[in-house]
């Protein structure tokens, strides 16, 4: 996945492989791990019938792979229903005011507009979304090359940043809340002023290196379709319902204790039968089939969901073999620092993916169910690995922030390579070194919360 833009081979290919042969591997010896991991489970699930081969991969396929299966669809049916939220607000014209709120001839005041906005919109959507969004309106208001370079890094910037500050604002966070290892108030509180910081420091550096007046484009309103869009009430109406319900599903959770997928859906489900009410001239006419696709349905998004499929597989099976068991033994006798860990996180992250990198290190602590590996000797060092933890923070913060550090380290910064061309050696120079810099200011915050917390 590292190399994938010098081999050009997908990574989410690559991650489906790596998930799917993983777990052939595993039931290939399944009787060794099932011994050594749940022997007691596996006894009395056999009620006293004689083992065999076929009754161990009975036994995988019935009580543990589908946990794990279960735990990866959680993500991939919620990252499904918000993608799918953007897409019906975008295609009714809901995202339509973003241009001309931007339209300005004053460079720096474009440069904060623009990236306040994806910051603003990256933590209440998705940062993947939120990126593609403000690269298409940006490339289509800035005719100049090079000023669309240093545009689409700072929108990059913001965009993981932002969506780093919510559990529902990436992939990332929303995976280490479903899993139940924190609460989304108290992340969004500790990360606040770090995701802030690491959007802002960048951003005002980049600034320095924009003439004083640009040349500006207002894009054309899209067309839809139609010759009926919706009136600003209707859109204003549909942006409440969309955006309004994402908000209210960490309170939904809270409430029902059912899986954030489930709330998603049913704001997925209100905002639709709010479409189909506000378009019924369009469906009796017909007239809907000339809309075109939404990108929900293309190959980008689909892409993204068997990433996250085939990256939470791989990490599982991980889990069931014992090495993120021994892994975490060996990190508390040997470094027993979660500072250390979150560094090297942060760097790991810069050239891998910035999910795999994040479900890669969270699962060393984390089980299935919610609760930390018992391998950590210490008690008050065990702490920091409770629900609502630091080391939770400091993983789901580094990995999102450290993949600003080279672009191939998060989907956003290869969304901005495909479309405007930019080469890493010229990112690393003009952004990256500032991406770093900030990352580590972030961290020093943290660590001055821990102390006074």
């Amino acid at each position: 996945m590292a190399t994938g833009n010098i081999t050009n081979i997908n990574k989410s290919a690559v991650a489906m492989f790596v998930g799917t042969v993983g777990w052939v591997l595993y039931i290939c010896f399944g009787t060794d791990f099932v011994m050594s991991q749940h022997p007691g489970d596996y006894l009395s699930w056999l009620s006293g019938t004689v083992p065999n081969s076929v009754a161990v991969k009975h036994f995988i396929a019935e009580n543990i792979f589908l946990l794990y299966v279960g735990r990866a669809a959680e993500v991939v049916l919620f990252l499904l229903a918000t993608m799918t939220i953007v897409e019906i607000l975008d295609n009714n014209g809901c995202f339509d005011f973003i241009a001309p709120i931007l339209r300005t001839r004053k460079s720096r005041k474009y440069l904060w507009l623009i990236t306040l906005v994806t910051f603003v919109i990256s933590a209440n959507l998705d940062n993947i979304t939120t990126t593609t969004m403000m690269l298409v309106v940006m490339h289509q208001m800035v005719p100049n090359r090079r000023l669309r370079m240093l545009y689409g890094c700072a929108i990059v910037l913001a965009a993981n940043c932002g969506g780093a500050l919510t559990v529902i604002g990436s992939p990332e966070g929303l995976a280490l809340w479903n899993n139940g290892v924190l609460t989304a108030t108290n992340y969004s509180m500790w990360l606040l002023v770090p995701c802030l910081l690491a959007w802002v420091v960048p951003t005002l550096w980049l600034s320095r290196s924009l003439p004083e007046r640009i040349d500006m484009e207002l894009p054309a309103m899209p067309y839809r379709g139609d010759d009926t869009n919706l009136n600003v009430w209707q859109r204003v109406m549909m942006l409440f319902v969309g955006i309004g319900g994402l908000w209210f599903i960490p309170t939904f959770h809270n409430i029902t204790k059912l899986s954030p997928f489930v709330g998603a859906l049913c704001v997925l489900s209100l905002l639709w039968i709010v479409n189909e009410i506000v378009n019924h001239r369009l469906m009796n006419a017909d007239q809907m089939i000339q809309r075109r696709m939404p990108r929900v349905l293309q190959y980008g998004v689909i892409q993204l969901m068997l990433f996250v499929m085939g990256i939470m597989l791989a990490v599982a099976v991980m889990q069931e073999i014992g090495a993120w068991a021994w892994l975490a033994q060996w990190l508390d006798h040997h470094v027993r620092s979660i500072w250390v860990v979150a560094v090297v996180t942060g760097f790991v992250s810069s050239v891998l993916d910035n999910f795999a990198t994040c479900m890669t290190f969270a699962s060393i602590y984390a089980l299935p169910d919610g609760d930390t590996l018992q391998q950590v000797s210490d008690a008050a060092y065990r702490s920091q690995f409770d629900v609502n933890g630091l080391y939770w923070k400091l993983v789901a913060y580094s990995s999102a922030v450290g993949g600003n550090i080279f672009l191939i380290g998060s989907a956003s910064g290869l969304a901005l390579m495909k479309l405007e061309r930019i080469r890493v050696g010229w990112y690393i120079r003009n952004v990256g070194v500032l991406s770093l810099v900030s990352w580590l200011v972030g961290l020093l915050v943290l660590w001055g919360l821990s102390v006074l917390m």
